[in-house]
């Protein structure tokens, strides 16, 4: 009988150690990594190296994996050489940014079926044969600690993501907030609560004001580079810059089923010299193709600004179009830098990589400053890169971001004539959600803005933008 009694004792006592013990949960977070495949093997090298310390390790993304890179982007299955990286490197879920449904309704689900994770967004609805059927949440079990997942995808102005409209259709989307809160009662079903959030630094330092009940929110859209992370309302944000320059490396400590403290910080990936061989044969594999290499002119002089690559958007799709005027939304420029030297193909594909086609209008002046308005009111305040023309912006006085006026000259200074009208062009993301009142909505010239772009630089052999502005404020 004491022999019962002191092992029974020995029991509890091993019980009642074992529910005081602190856990760590390690989690690994990247977002926006817009396929940047160069950088995986090195993620990959981080990752290995995490994971011989704590083979419980979680690793997710918030979303934007693909869009910014041609060697995924026009893969035979495009973005199949960012999946197939994350894949070998064992991703555990991700989120969906808006840029995953550049794939479309018929690519997206190709590109879920080959991943090996599952995509997390609770706001994002389909028919199921569509096959685009996200996971609204998953729950993790890391050694016996539970971790619940939620994902969500940022909507726009119009009630959906940042994507082409037609890329969109017969997919519906809910309000952030209020699909987040129908599913709070995961907190009482798990030690561990995260928001795997595509929706912006700003919007998620609102979700974590207005939802405490998040340990951590992983975030992404905005390419809002932290110093590791931010506590907001007793709730941790992290979240870094684009293409995969930097992932976090977050620690929680989980005692009697509870986060007791939280803790994040940023681990260099470009810089990093280690490297996992596989990863990197993959990525050699992928990277050889020649046509992307081919010259199509040469930069005399620094590229030192997105405006300036912006202009030469414009000014391509002007002299293609035999145009007078261009927009270009500052969005629809992926890169704000480009050194003096050849320009290739793989330059131009990266630096707008949208496949968007060119759409004509036909335009009075007074329609014009409408249309370049309303690009900046539904491209997030940015006032859109121009051809043809310059503008002076008049912003309200009380409102700073609120634009009241355009004051729009054609490139030998004379005023444009607000009743005359002009040919227009722009690319048919802007055409679709810019809705500014004109009677010529526009038409579909049939040629796609990139290759009109390299059609424009094969003809002229040398460019120079160095020092060109347009837009004055």
């Amino acid at each position: 009988m004491r022999r019962f009694i002191i092992t029974c004792s020995l029991a509890i006592a091993l019980a009642l150690g074992a529910t005081a013990q602190t856990r760590q949960i390690h989690i690994v977070s990247g977002n926006d990594m817009h396929a940047a495949i160069d950088n995986m093997p090195k993620l990959s090298a981080i990752v290995d190296s995490l994971r011989k310390t704590d083979n419980n390790l979680l690793v997710f993304s918030a979303g934007d994996n693909r869009t910014g890179n041609p060697i995924n982007d026009l893969y035979s299955l495009p973005t199949y050489p960012m999946t197939a990286l994350m894949n070998f490197i064992g991703f555990d879920a991700s989120a969906f940014g808006n840029h995953e449904f550049d794939n479309g309704q018929t690519g997206l689900p190709k590109v879920m079926a080959a991943s090996n994770f599952p995509y997390l967004c609770a706001n994002v609805h389909a028919a199921p044969e569509m096959g685009i059927n996200p996971l609204p949440y998953k729950i993790f079990d890391v050694g016996g600690v539970t971790v619940g997942v939620i994902g969500v995808v940022q909507l726009g102005p119009h009630g959906y993501p940042d994507a082409h409209p037609d890329l969109l259709k017969g997919i519906q989307f809910a309000d952030v907030e209020k699909t987040i809160g129908e599913y709070l009662w995961l907190r009482d079903k798990v030690n561990v609560l995260i928001l795997l959030s595509h929706l912006g630094y700003e919007d998620d330092v609102v979700m974590a004001e207005k939802f405490p009940c998040f340990d951590l929110i992983i975030g992404g859209h905005s390419h809002t580079q932290l110093k590791g992370g931010e506590m907001h309302n007793g709730v941790l944000v992290t979240q870094n810059t684009n293409k995969l320059k930097r992932i976090t490396y977050t620690t929680l400590d989980v005692k009697d089923g509870k986060v007791t403290a939280k803790r994040a910080e940023n681990i260099e990936v470009e810089k990093s010299l280690a490297k996992n061989e596989v990863a990197q044969t993959m990525v050699d594999f992928f990277n050889n193709n020649p046509e992307f290499k081919r010259q199509l002119a040469v930069a005399t002089t620094d590229f030192t600004n997105a405006e300036e690559l912006g202009c030469l958007m414009c000014d391509a799709i002007i002299s293609e179009a035999g145009a007078d005027f261009a927009l270009q939304n500052c969005g629809g420029v992926r890169y704000d830098q480009k050194k003096a030297g050849p320009i290739t193909v793989d330059d131009v594909l990266r630096l707008d990589p949208f496949g968007n086609s060119c759409v004509e209008m036909e335009l009075t002046g007074k329609e014009l400053k409408d249309l370049l308005i309303s690009c900046y009111n539904n491209s997030e305040n940015a006032f859109p890169y121009v051809g043809g023309m310059t503008c002076e912006l008049v912003f309200n006085k009380k409102d700073p971001s609120k634009l009241d006026d355009v004051r729009v000259f054609t490139l030998d200074g004379k005023k444009l004539n607000l009743k005359k009208k002009y040919k227009v062009v722009t690319n048919s993301y802007v055409a679709a959600i810019c809705d500014s009142p004109r009677a010529d909505e526009g038409h579909d010239i049939g040629k796609v803005c990139s290759d009109m772009l390299m059609t424009y630089l094969e003809k002229q052999k040398t460019v120079d933008y160095n020092g060109v502005k347009r837009i004055k404020k």
